[in-house]
């Protein structure tokens, strides 16, 4: 009896450091399976284009890209068990696709609440609208598929396009054959961390995060500005625990879960103040990020080793697409052509 690992395809655009949010929403998952999977980890850079596809924001994704991994290698995500690659310098994905885009409907993508939310934040509507976006999930369903991936670890706005990529490798394999297994989520045990304004998700463009790489004197001051309840004038007035992001934040990251409820029962009571709350809260917070900080800066000292680690990663994703892609052909017939094209003409050559 066999037991293979399945295998797991997530990854991030690399538009800055990460932050909290990414970590409870996905890595978290990432670490914990990497001794369970086969796991493949993607520096999706071409996705990135489809909100900013100017040279400039191109050349400042190199430095995002170095900055990003060092977060991945201080969250605990070990290149040894996980292959950490770079989206454009696998040119299987561009083929594939190619291919998935005659699979799938344009209402179905544009039905989709994701792209809405993408042209809002990048101030995109109209015309102003790229086909390269309204495309966005189909490129990563052949991020997905490319491994032929199980499982995609993934925060609750992208469980729509993990729908998609389940409909295409569907649609692919009545069409052609079995060649692609349906994907599922995998969800964080917080999939969405509210921002610290409490104004939607934690986000680098609503400028709402605490990033995995701040500083003690960053976290606290970020802390200290935070969304409490905005109804509780005075520090003897009761307040709300329920929504309030600092509780949240509180239940995540504060391991001392009884001084989080002897908290939760002052604030209600109107026996703590904000100060205090928060205090304790940049402690738990500070506690959780100083291992990481001191990874990633013992990573930072071995120059050139996260492009070692790319590179390394992508060589091995490109040997695993190339049979992804070899595979497709052959099921959807595609290759004959040129291969009796070519058949036919190294005979002649050979004859004259």
């Amino acid at each position: 009896m066999t037991t293979e690992k399945k295998r797991i395809l997530t990854g991030d655009r690399p538009t800055g450091k990460l932050h909290l949010g990414h970590y409870v929403g996905s890595i978290k998952n990432r670490v914990a399976m990497q001794d369970k999977a086969e796991c493949y980890f993607i520096i999706a850079d071409l996705h990135t284009l489809t909100t900013k596809p100017q040279k400039e924001h191109i050349m400042s994704m190199r430095e995002h890209i170095h900055d990003m991994v060092l977060d991945f290698l201080a969250c605990g995500i070990d290149p040894r068990k996980s292959t950490i690659y770079l989206q454009s310098a696998c040119p299987a994905v561009y083929e594939m696709n190619l291919f998935f885009e005659m699979l799938i409907s344009l209402n179905r993508l544009t039905g989709l609440p994701s792209l809405k939310d993408m042209a809002r934040n990048a101030h995109l509507e109209g015309d102003a609208i790229p086909f390269g976006l309204v495309g966005y999930p189909v490129l990563q369903t052949a991020d997905i598929l490319m491994p032929k991936a199980h499982l995609v670890p993934v925060g609750k706005d992208n469980e729509a396009h993990v729908e998609l990529s389940r409909d295409i490798a569907r649609r692919f394999n009545q069409y052609y054959g079995e060649v692609f297994p349906l994907p599922e989520m995998l969800a964080g045990d917080t999939p969405t961390l509210v921002g610290t304004d409490n104004k939607g998700k934690m986000s680098k463009s609503a400028n709402n995060c605490i990033f995995l790489s701040d500083d003690a004197a960053i976290v606290a001051k970020k802390i200290k500005g935070m969304y409490t309840d905005p109804n509780r004038l005075r520090v003897d007035s009761p307040g709300t625990v329920e929504g309030n992001p600092v509780f949240i934040y509180h239940d995540i990251f504060n391991p001392l879960k009884d001084e989080v409820e002897d908290l939760k029962k002052r604030y209600r009571e109107g026996k703590v103040g904000d100060v205090e709350v928060k205090e304790k809260l940049t402690i738990a917070i500070n506690n959780f990020l100083d291992p990481l900080r001191e990874r990633r800066k013992e990573f930072e000292g071995h120059k050139g080793l996260v492009e070692q680690i790319i590179y390394e990663g992508t060589l091995k994703m490109n040997e695993v697409s190339q049979a992804t892609l070899k595979d497709m052909k052959s099921a959807m017939g595609i290759s004959g052509a040129w291969n009796r094209i070519s058949r036919i003409a190294r005979e002649r050559k050979e004859k004259s």
